[in-house]
This record gives structure tokens, C-alpha cells and sequence, in this order.
């Protein structure tokens, strides 16, 4: 497709109706490669296989991955998509298990353990280890799909093998006497797409690494960890943010790079009505599946990334459903790619993805992450990613062979995505965002610390491997009576495994099973800090594509009960929520307003849900419930006004213009905070008891706090500043989802005061409306 993208780009924008819907084109201009020496302790045998595979010299990154690796430095390499960063953690590798097989032919002396996001990344990059024949390298998979005697191989015989932190987690640490010949002799940990741990999943990732460390060093061992990312910013913080290991950092990407034609598009207001009247856009799915049709018809190999399982789904069977229309044939040339396939199934899709058999494919994240696949021509994006890191991730998946590629991002119906069509500044020329997760939050850390005494006990050795308030949390456990302090240590009391009660998403306490009614097959779970809002009584609950509804929310055996059906609506939670200040860390401040962070106590109520139309969005109706209410101690970030500066702006509705600030800022925060609206949480008053004025929370939805809040409130001013142009750019009148209202909103989007919130914002930022 080299040098055709933007053509094909002006065609999309030519068609029916589309004129004003692209809103920018970047021209992204392509890179020459760069090329280094080959390493000299590379084997000749290694070498010699390269060159058949036709790769004749290295990358300069790639050498510069491999010397440290190889010289004893933990490394981080943070360069482009389909840069070839696994060739530098590849050489260390099999350079290392080729001579401890030559050394020591009848045992094993050294292995590798991969970890990766995704089963689908394992597999593919077990593809690639499979065209080596390398001595001493026997490669395995091991995750959820592994048979046991694909398990036991992997554990008696294996060298290199290919897993996840969650089988790390589940299965390895908790039975490492077992597996002590083959952490024995671990020489590299490669913990790839790194920038994947972010949040609550971060910080447990970041536990779990360091139980790794401190049972590999029972048994004698003491790998080298290389991280590797696509796109993460300040790479040397986050990779030893996450081992707790100081890291060198490789960012001086040495491989060539086609130019990529990238447009902003976004879909037009319809004729339809939401909540209080309020316009809404057509949604992004559904755009992506008509530009998917004609990318498809015009023979352009795509792929659609979509947010949800559902939503990759629909926008397949849209698309075949429109192309059934031209040509039948075409119809067939268009699948779906998602989690929650069987094992076979993904193998297909893949196989059928690189073989060009399929011309267009929508899927979720499952292939964002890694995959080798070659000859795609353009990339859709329904609705930003959550992250830069993210948005250059997926674009990167097209013009991988070298070539000009068109990658496409259709705004949703979001403060986020309309602020970022319209302000392109905020995403070209610009780095990616930094990773946020404290690995020290007590809510993940207590878990960890409990699973790890179960696997050895803890002694005070382990504050330096599990950080500064280990001590501190160590304590409260034993005061708990989760963990009995002997002479030599702090010991796990109780019989059952520490790890079924954590689960690594989550920091929101014990997590929910969801049970289906006639057979009770377990289907999965939920983080019990979120069941109240996602599996309520008469909500719709979706699992590997397929829709249930809930029966009852059993709250004191940790239980939902659910039914199969297929409703042609889905539900949203309404909660009532307040907050009280516990204790303010930092301040400053804005001329008469101020900015503060700190501890705060949010109560919420879950009160009843709605039932919105999948096809339109309309409300339906809404439902009362009768739940408890949960507390939550957690980091937030606030800013109050005096009364007589809100006095002077002569606003007609002071409450609802400071919750339409605090929509949009939670709306907004996510572009400098690396988290998900879903991620946090706000309230707002009029008059806040605990300040006595106008004050707007933002806050970190997770107990103990994620650092969103905390890096909030270091880029408050150009959040805010980001906030105030994306309410006062919105072509609505009275507020919008593009500006004000929140899906999420416990108040039914009352008041709300567009206007009010524009004014307010521009008092606290001291410019000129």
C-alpha cells in the first residue's frame, strides 16, 4: 500500500455525508535503519540460523539489549512496534542455554521464563522460537489452555518457557518446590509489553515479581530481568517500578519505519435524544463498521480495534452484513478476534490474519499486544485506547512489512475522545505516558506479602525486596492474625492458599463469583469493590461474548447468580456518593482558589440502575435497589473556590456548574493520569463540610489509591486547562456525553450547567474566557 494511505484516507473522508467527519491528518514520515555488530560471544551455530532466516545484521538497539543482558545489567527496551526487540533479549537467551547444554549435555543447567499480557503474544512468540534449532532449547507454553501433561513437561524438561503473571501467580510461586530445578537455574526473566502493568494490575504484577526474586534466590538463583515495551515513557522508572531491580534503558530505536497517513474522525450528532434531551453522536462501532466495509471492498487489509468483546462482535457481523450486499464472497473475508475463543480457534484466526485470507478483522486488545502480523494495510481505532502508549501500539499493527500504513481513530461519544479530535497538539509530537502503579499500596501489598509468607516465610530481609512499608503492613497483618511471628520469621496462619483469595486485577477486597443457575459452572469473576455496580440484581452480565442476566447478588457468600439471555438492553448503576477529607498532603495555591491532594473516606450507595436500548442508547427505564453502602479509603485530588469568588462569576446554577466540572475533569484525566474513566471517581458541592467552600474530588476508585489522583495533581494545570477547552469546544448547547454528562453519573446527569462549568474553570485557571 506504500504511498497510497492518504488516498485511500481522502476516499474514506469523500464518501456520503462524511465531508466534515475527518478532523485531521498527521503525517507521520518514515525511518531509516541503523545497524550495529553482531555480538561476539554469539555462537556461530545461532549466528548461522539468523542468517537463514535473513536477518544479516542486528539493529542497534537490539545490540545494545543484548551486551547488557548478557553483561549481568537488568535492561529495559522501550522502542517501536515491530522494532525487533525480542532479537535482543533472544541472543542473551540462546547464547546462554546453547553453552550450558554444551557444558552439561544430560541435565539442565539453565532456562528462560517469558511472561507476557495475552495467551495469544505466548503463542505467537513460541512460533518464532520454533525456528531455532538451538541446542539445550526445549520451548513450552504454559497457561490456562496447557494440558497437565503440557504442565508436567514444561516443569521436568522445558527451557524456555512461555507464560503470564496469573499462571506465575497461581501456579508456579505456589508450588515452587516442584518447579525448584527449573527456578534453580533461571538465568532471564523477559517480562514483555510492560507497559500493559498499570494500576491495581501493576502494583499485584510488581508483587508477584518479587516473589519470583526471593524464591529463585532460595535456590540459588539470581536472573536477569529484561522488560520490553512498544512505547513507555521514563522506562528505567517503570521497569524498576515494577521488579524493584535498577535498570539501564534502551530507547534509541535503530530499525526503519514505513510513514503512517493517521486521521481524527468524528462521528456526527443523529436526531437521537439521551438523557435529559441531550444529542448524541452515532457511535463509534457503528462508524468503524461502515469504514471497515469500505476499506474491505477496496481490497485494504485491516484491522478494527474495538473496546469490547461485544462490540468486536458487532462490528463484524455489521460489516458482513454490508458486504453480503456487494459481493457474498466478500462476506467471508471478515471476522471477529477476541479473548474468550477457544485455543483452536485463535490459532485459526491468526493463521488465516497472516496468510491474508482475511482482508478485515474487528477485535479487542487480544491483538494489540505483539503479534507477528505481517501485511496489513490500515488500522481503525472505535474510541481511544486509554493511553498513547496504547493508540501508537495498535496503529503500529498495520505497515508492519515495511510499508506506508493508514491508521484511522473515530472519537466516541466522550469528553476524551472529542477533545482529542479537536485538539490533535494533544496527541502528535508528543511522548507516551509514563506507567502509574504503586506497588506499595498496603490494599495490594497485604495479599502479596500473605502469599509469599505462605511460600517461604518472610523475614526482614524481604523490606528491601517488597519495599519501604513493608514493615508497617507486615504488622497489621499479624494484628489481623493473617500472618504469626516465630524467631525466624513471619509465617502464613492459616490452611488454605493465600492466592485463591487474590486476585490480580483487583484491589477492591474478595473477589465475586459468577455462577450460572442451571448447570453452576463457575463463568468467572468480578472485583467485589465493583460487584454492587456490575452484577446487581437484573443486570446484564457478559462472559466470552455470550449475555446473562443476574438473578441475585449473594453479598455474604461472594456469589452472583446468572441466567443465559439475550437482551436488547443494557444496564448501568446509579449511586449516591460522599466524601470526607482525612488528611491533606500537599497544597498550593491558584491565586485565590487552592489545589490539594490526600487521604479521603468516599462513602457510595448503589441505589438503582437503568436499562439503556443496545441499538439507540435510550433509556428505558430505571429500577431501585436495595444494596449496603461500602466505604473506600483511597488518594484524591480536589480544588475549592472562596464563595465570593463564585459569588462574583454570577452563576444562575453554582451546584450543577461544579458537577459539570467534575465530570469533565474525570472525563480528562485519564489523557494525563494513564488510567480509565472507570478507574476513578468524583464528587462535587456547592459547599464541602470539611472546607467550607466550592469544592471538586477527583479520586482513585481503588482502596488504598492507584497514583492516578497523585499525577493529577501534578499536571492539574494542563488537566484543567484540558478540561475547560473541551466543555467550551463542544457544539452542543446545554451538554452533551462529549462534554458534561458522565455514563456513570449517580444523579442522573442533574444539574448540570455547561456554561457555569466553562466559567468556574476559567476563575481557577486565572485566564481569559
Amino acid at each position: 500500500m506504500s504511498g497510497e494511505a492518504a488516498l485511500v484516507l481522502k476516499r474514506l473522508a469523500a464518501g456520503p455525508g462524511r465531508s466534515e467527519r475527518l478532523t485531521h491528518v498527521e503525517s507521520v514520515p518514515p525511518r531509516a535503519g541503523r545497524t550495529g555488530e553482531w555480538p561476539r560471544w554469539v555462537p556461530a551455530e545461532v549466528l548461522g540460523q539468523l542468517a537463514d532466516l535473513g536477518i544479516t545484521s542486528p539493529w542497534s538497539h537490539q545490540v545494545a539489549t543484548a551486551e547488557a543482558a548478557y553483561g549481568g545489567k537488568h535492561v529495559v527496551v522501550a522502542t517501536g512496534t515491530a522494532s525487533g526487540k525480542s532479537l535482543g533479549y533472544l541472543l542473551p537467551a540462546l547464547t546462554t542455554l546453547s553453552i550450558a547444554h554444551a557444558a552439561s549435555p544430560h541435565r539442565r543447567a539453565a532456562s528462560v521464563l517469558y511472561l507476557s499480557p495475552t495467551k495469544a503474544l505466548a503463542h505467537d512468540q513460541l512460533r518464532a522460537l520454533s525456528q531455532y534449532k538451538v541446542d539445550g532449547l526445549r520451548a513450552t507454553t504454559l497457561d490456562g489452555d496447557s494440558e497437565r501433561t503440557e504442565r508436567d513437561w514444561a516443569r521436568d524438561h522445558a527451557t524456555y518457557v512461555l507464560s503470564n503473571p496469573d499462571m506465575l501467580h497461581r501456579s508456579l510461586l505456589p508450588n515452587h518446590q516442584r518447579w525448584a530445578r527449573f527456578l534453580g537455574c533461571l538465568q532471564y526473566v523477559v517480562v514483555d509489553e510492560c507497559h500493559h502493568y498499570r494500576g491495581v494490575f501493576g502494583a499485584h504484577v510488581a508483587g508477584v515479581l518479587r516473589r519470583l526474586r526471593r524464591i529463585c534466590a532460595q535456590y540459588g538463583a539470581h536472573p536477569i530481568f529484561v522488560c520490553a515495551s512498544a512505547t513507555v515513557a521514563e522506562p528505567a522508572v517503570s521497569g524498576e517500578r515494577l521488579t524493584g531491580l535498577p535498570m539501564v534503558e534502551v530507547i534509541d530505536d535503530g530499525s526503519p519505519r514505513g510513514g503512517i497517513s493517521f486521521g481524527l474522525w468524528e462521528p456526527p450528532l443523529t436526531s437521537l435524544r439521551g438523557e435529559n434531551g441531550a444529542p448524541v453522536r452515532r457511535s463509534a462501532p457503528a462508524e468503524v463498521a461502515d469504514l471497515l466495509t469500505d476499506l474491505v471492498v477496496s481490497g485494504v487489509r485491516t484491522v478494527a480495534f474495538v473496546r469490547s468483546r461485544r462490540g468486536a462482535e458487532q462490528v463484524a457481523m455489521t460489516a458482513r452484513d454490508n458486504l453480503a450486499e456487494v459481493d457474498p464472497a466478500l462476506a467471508e473475508q471478515v471476522s471477529a478476534y477476541r479473548a474468550g475463543y477457544l485455543p483452536e480457534e485463535r490459532r485459526r484466526l491468526e493463521s488465516m490474519l497472516q496468510s491474508g485470507e482475511l482482508t478485515g478483522v474487528a477485535a479487542t486488545n487480544a491483538l494489540e499486544l505483539g503479534i507477528d502480523i505481517a501485511g496489513l494495510d490500515a488500522v481503525l481505532l472505535a474510541g481511544w485506547p486509554g493511553t498513547r502508549a496504547s493508540l501508537w501500539q495498535q496503529a503500529g499493527r498495520a505497515g508492519r512489512s515495511g510499508g506506508d500504513a493508514l491508521a484511522l481513530l473515530v472519537a466516541r461519544d466522550d469528553p476524551l475522545d472529542t477533545y482529542l479530535v479537536r485538539h490533535p497538539q494533544a496527541i502528535f509530537g508528543r511522548p507516551v505516558e509514563a506507567t502509574v502503579f504503586n506497588p506499595e499500596n498496603p490494599y495490594v501489598l497485604g495479599p502479596q506479602l500473605c502469599a509469599a509468607a505462605q511460600e517461604l516465610p518472610l523475614t526482614e530481609a524481604d523490606y528491601e525486596v517488597f519495599g519501604s512499608t513493608t514493615s508497617a503492613v507486615i504488622s497489621q497483618l499479624v494484628r489481623q492474625g493473617l500472618l504469626r511471628e516465630r524467631p525466624h520469621g513471619w509465617f502464613w496462619t492459616r490452611r488454605d492458599r493465600a492466592v485463591d483469595a487474590i486476585d490480580i486485577r483487583s484491589a477492591g477486597g474478595k473477589t465475586v463469583q459468577i455462577v450460572e443457575v442451571q448447570t453452576g459452572r463457575l463463568l468467572g469473576t468480578v472485583d467485589g469493590g465493583s460487584a454492587h455496580a456490575s452484577v446487581h440484581e437484573g443486570a446484564v452480565y457478559v462472559h466470552a461474548g455470550e449475555s446473562y442476566l443476574v438473578r441475585t447478588l449473594d453479598l455474604e457468600n461472594h456469589a452472583a447468580i446468572v441466567e443465559p439471555a439475550s437482551p436488547d438492553y443494557t444496564t448501568f448503576a446509579r449511586d449516591v456518593t460522599e466524601i470526607s477529607i482525612l488528611a491533606t498532603e500537599a497544597t498550593e495555591t491558584w491565586g485565590s482558589a487552592e489545589l490539594s491532594r490526600g487521604w479521603v473516606q468516599v462513602t457510595n450507595q448503589v441505589v438503582s440502575f437503568q436499562r439503556k436500548q443496545l441499538a439507540t442508547g435510550d433509556v428505558l427505564d430505571e429500577q431501585p435497589l436495595d444494596l449496603p453502602e461500602r466505604t473506600l479509603r483511597t488518594n484524591a485530588v480536589w480544588w475549592t473556590m472562596p464563595d465570593s469568588v463564585v459569588a462574583g462569576l454570577g452563576l444562575d446554577d453554582v451546584p450543577g456548574a461544579a458537577h459539570a466540572a467534575e465530570h469533565a475533569s474525570i472525563g480528562l484525566l485519564p489523557l494525563f493520569a494513564t488510567c480509565d474513566r472507570w478507574d476513578i471517581g468524583g464528587v462535587s458541592t456547592a459547599k464541602h463540610a470539611d472546607t467550607g467552600q466550592l469544592t471538586v474530588f477527583v479520586y482513585d476508585g481503588h482502596p488504598g489509591g492507584a497514583g492516578f489522583a497523585e499525577h493529577g495533581y501534578a499536571a492539574a494545570r494542563e488537566w484543567l486547562t484540558a478540561t475547560r477547552e473541551a466543555i467550551a469546544h463542544c457544539e452542543c448547547s446545554e451538554g452533551c456525553p462529549s462534554c458534561v454528562q458522565s455514563p456513570k453519573c449517580g444523579n442522573q446527569n442533574s444539574p448540570l450547567d455547561k456554561s457555569g462549568a466553562v466559567a468556574l474553570l476559567t476563575a481557577l485557571l486565572g485566564s481569559e474566557a
